[in-house]
């Protein structure tokens, strides 16, 4: 149990809830905090999908700017590998992740919730990479991230002048995938993340892998990738019952068992 981070599970989903009042700004102990949920979250096989939280009022505001203007370049130097890897865990992990996105998600929190598959947000959330107002630039993922999810022009108009995006533009320029109404926004990617609680585990997490270091290659590198995804789980069990069920009742009905 961490002091500002936890991994709460129910029902095969498990929720990466942050807690640090009053904003859940992200300084060294969140960071590894979190780093040490999605590595919980990646090894509990009661884990099928996962909801990141920032409770009902805040995503996640940003990184502790107070703690990083006291930092030296040779300080940053040492910590910001850390920093980049420990957001970049959540999206290591090897199962359906969703952002439930309510009030800011800004510099840190924006980069940690484009580390889920999904994002669901609330119809009054408000995200936004002001680093540049800071005079650095976004260090946790921004500037791959974004452009890769949003494009790169629009990816530079937001980093180039920290403006914040309301709920609606997130939505048009696919910043976000759903919005919901606020109090709603945490149910509604749970019910998303339970759709998986009895799904076919390793294709899960081979679909996942094959898009995820698809995107990071050529077309004919990502093929391969797929085709060998593709051929390795024809040596599961969840392959035999989803082909067996498939042939015996028709589509939808397989009981998977996650292996």
């Amino acid at each position: 149990m961490g002091e500002f981070v936890n991994l709460e599970v129910s029902d095969g989903v498990g929720t990466i809830r942050l807690d640090r009042p009053k904003m859940n700004a992200l300084n060294m102990v969140v960071q590894e905090e979190i780093r040490a949920a999605a590595q919980e979250a990646t090894d509990r096989d009661d884990v099928k999908a996962v909801v990141v939280w920032g409770g009902e009022r805040v995503f996640a505001a940003g990184a502790d700017v107070k703690e990083m203007a006291e930092m030296s370049h040779t300080d940053m130097v040492k910590r910001s590998g850390g920093l980049q890897s420990a957001i970049s865990a959540v999206a290591r992990i090897p199962k359906p992740v969703v952002a439930a996105i309510t009030g800011y998600a800004l510099g840190g929190g924006c980069e940690l919730a484009l580390c889920a598959d999904v994002r669901f947000a609330a119809d009054n959330a408000v995200l936004g990479q002001p680093e540049i107002l800071l005079g650095i630039i976004p260090g946790a993922g921004g500037t791959q991230r974004l452009a890769r999810l949003v494009g790169p022009a629009k990816a530079k108009d937001l980093i180039f002048t920290g403006r914040f995006v309301n709920a609606d533009e997130a939505l048009a320029i696919g910043l976000v995938d759903r919005l919901v109404p606020a109090d709603q926004v945490y149910a509604e990617a749970v019910a998303w993340a339970s759709q998986f609680s009895k799904g076919a585990t390793f294709a899960l997490r081979a679909a996942k892998e094959s898009i995820d270091r698809g995107l990071e290659v050529d077309l004919e590198t990502g093929l391969e990738i797929e085709r060998q995804q593709f051929a390795a789980l024809f040596a599961t069990e969840d392959r035999s019952l989803g082909m067996g069920s498939f042939v015996e009742r028709g589509p939808g009905k397989a009981e998977f068992v996650g292996r």
